[in-house]
């Protein structure tokens, strides 16, 4: 079991999925930003690419993705159409350039959409990009999962599919708006691995309202019976002042600080002992995933896909999508409506972002180093975090060796937190983020 130490773990602070963190977007940087950096992109530059799909058939309460009801079909057309002249318009900018290495759709649920639109935004992706076997990558909501849909995804290729999960239990389940039988999740496991998805990932969540130790033992065992070759163990962040949603679940249920570190604890020690390789704090993957491969190797980034094995240019297309280059990331108009006005212009559709200057670079690269597992050059930076990491180094939790530091065994929970000591934002942002646990 890990220590714990609740004075380090009282700060709220960002998942880090990139830095600097989305609170320090402007409407400064945007449109021509975007496009300036879609006009520098190299030859051989290694390129992925994320598509949102803002809908889904029924909506989670616990959820914070952009997201509303796939109840119009006029308007899922509309959409489908400026995702289409979107990417137009982006390989415009390319003119050929870039390497697209992967292919990424996410939500929302894409399988809102009909087998025959996937398909064709698939087609017009590879296409554009000139692409011959990116790898791609599809999250899917299992209750609405159409038997047409394993066989599209067969069809086109897919090779990493990720599923939706949370919870096992039937009252959970009922307590965050999220119902579905074992059965449903089975069924959707064996057809995706009947059409060749190489991939299986589970997203599950500990925190949640009602939600105790046995409770979240039996899920695992759910889920590890299943034999995804990923696990994503979420904290469940309950923000319903940001999220109107969630006022839906009731915060008297939710587990304290204290119990969910020790289900954080537990969680991490029974997907161990099953055989999954630990990737980062939160993320498992059997050994011959590619994922894992990549943590052990020393090779695992992230980004706002979460932990990957890919460092090139991550470029959004979607509603509320963020692009990220080495100096500047980009989120999309978030209103679908307007985005739609945009694409269909001929537009592409940064709205918000940041420049990443040389400082943020540096610190971006700590940052990311501490999470992914890896010591991190902190140079001169280790004067003005002295005092702050002196607590996390004293109890073991850090190392900290002629510049490098190293988040140990012991100290997983708190990565966040020792990462955020590097945050040059913090100090002066009020910006409220989740629990670090």
């Amino acid at each position: 079991m890990w220590p714990y130490y609740p004075e380090l773990l009282a700060r709220p602070v960002p998942r880090y999925t990139s830095y600097p963190t989305a609170v320090e977007f402007t409407d400064a940087v945007g449109e021509a930003a975007l496009e300036a950096a879609l006009d520098r992109v190299a030859v051989q530059e290694p390129v992925s690419i994320y598509v949102h799909i803002p809908f889904c058939q029924e909506i989670c309460w616990y959820c914070g993705c952009n997201t509303g009801r796939a109840n119009r079909s006029q308007r899922l057309d509309s959409y489908i159409d400026a995702l289409h002249a979107e990417i137009r318009t982006i390989a415009r900018h390319l003119a050929g350039r870039g390497q697209l290495r992967c292919i990424a759709f996410g939500g929302g649920s894409p399988n809102a959409l009909s087998p025959i639109a996937f398909v064709r935004l698939v087609d017009s992706l590879l296409m554009a990009f000139a692409a011959d076997s990116p790898t791609l990558s599809v999250e899917i909501d299992p209750r609405s999962f159409a038997r047409g849909w394993a066989l599209t995804l067969g069809a086109t290729r897919a090779s990493r599919v990720s599923l939706g999960v949370q919870t096992f239990d039937p009252a959970i389940q009922a307590a965050i708006g999220r119902v579905q039988p074992k059965d449903i999740i089975a069924d959707a496991v064996e057809r995706l691995r009947a059409n060749g998805v190489s991939s299986l990932n589970f997203d599950l969540m500990y925190g949640l309202p009602g939600q105790d130790r046995d409770s979240l033992t039996a899920s695992l065992d759910e889920a590890i019976g299943l034999e995804p070759d990923r696990i994503a163990l979420f904290g469940y962040a309950h923000v319903p002042h940001l999220l109107p949603r969630q006022r839906r679940i009731s915060a008297e249920a939710l587990p304290d600080q204290a119990e969910r570190f020790v289900m954080a604890a537990l969680g991490h020690e029974q997907l161990v002992a099953a055989g999954y390789v630990p990737v980062g704090f939160d993320h498992f993957a059997l050994p011959h995933d590619p994922l894992a491969k990549a943590a052990l190797e020393g090779r695992l980034h992230r980004n706002f896909q979460g932990f990957t094995d890919d460092d090139g240019a991550l470029i959004g297309v979607g509603a509320s999508a963020i692009s990220q280059f080495p100096d500047l990331i980009v989120q999309n108009e978030k209103n679908s409506g307007r985005y739609r006005m945009r694409a269909i212009a001929g537009r592409t559709s940064g709205e918000r972002g940041v420049w990443r200057s040389a400082e943020d670079q540096r610190r971006g690269a700590v940052i990311e180093a501490l999470l992914c597992g890896r010591a991190a050059d902190i140079g001169t930076l280790e004067e003005t975090v002295e005092v702050q990491l002196a607590p996390f180094l004293d109890r073991g939790l850090a190392r900290l060796s002629e510049k490098r530091l190293w988040v140990t065994a012991d100290g997983l929970p708190y990565a966040r937190t020792i990462a955020a000591l590097f945050d040059g934002y913090r100090a002066v942002s009020p910006q409220r983020f989740s629990t670090a646990i």
